[in-house]
């Protein structure tokens, strides 16, 4: 007739994704998403903005509590992120940097 609400329900755990170091390519290109770090710059609203190697962009603001990125305020921490595997959200989206107009 009626549901057990005693019973209990079972569920599978979320399968995470490998980190990126195990997912080079051959040629020390990240596979999937991920790009690569190459610098950072400063918009006209004075927000931090990455540099990727796949040719997009991407605004890292540090506004706790919905954003907290307090090592992209820091020279110095931003400066040892380049060079690092970043996940690239246009290029999971399939968008061509060429349309983004940056």
């Amino acid at each position: 007739m009626g549901r057990d609400l005693l019973h209990k329900n079972v569920e599978r755990t979320s399968v995470t994704k490998a980190s990126p170091e195990s997912e080079r390519n051959p040629d020390k290109r990240v596979a999937g998403y991920f790009s690569q770090v190459l610098g950072f710059h400063q918009d006209e609203d004075g927000h931090w903005v990455v540099e990727l190697s796949c040719g997009h962009t991407q605004h890292l603001r540090h506004q706790p509590p919905w954003q907290s990125r307090s090592w992209v305020l820091d020279p110095e921490q931003r400066q040892q992120r380049i060079g690092q595997a970043f996940t690239c959200g246009w290029c999971a989206q399939g968008a061509d940097s060429a349309t983004l107009g940056n």
